[in-house]
């Protein structure tokens, strides 16, 4: 199954709202942790790290 939606993002610390202003989700901060990728576990957003980016 696909994600909703997928981010490309430039750094491996993100955080998530559900992006529907009220009608979103309590703000998550995710933490890729070396893995490039990270799903939100309220929404299923993919957070993906930018190719060109480095791991801080």
């Amino acid at each position: 199954m696909q994600p909703p939606e997928t981010i490309l993002v430039d750094k491996p610390k993100v955080a998530c709202d559900g992006g529907k202003a009220s009608l979103g989700h309590p703000r998550v901060f995710l933490n890729m942790e070396g893995k490039g990728q990270i799903d939100c576990p309220y929404c299923g957003r993919r957070f993906v790290l930018k190719q060109d980016t480095a791991a801080e």
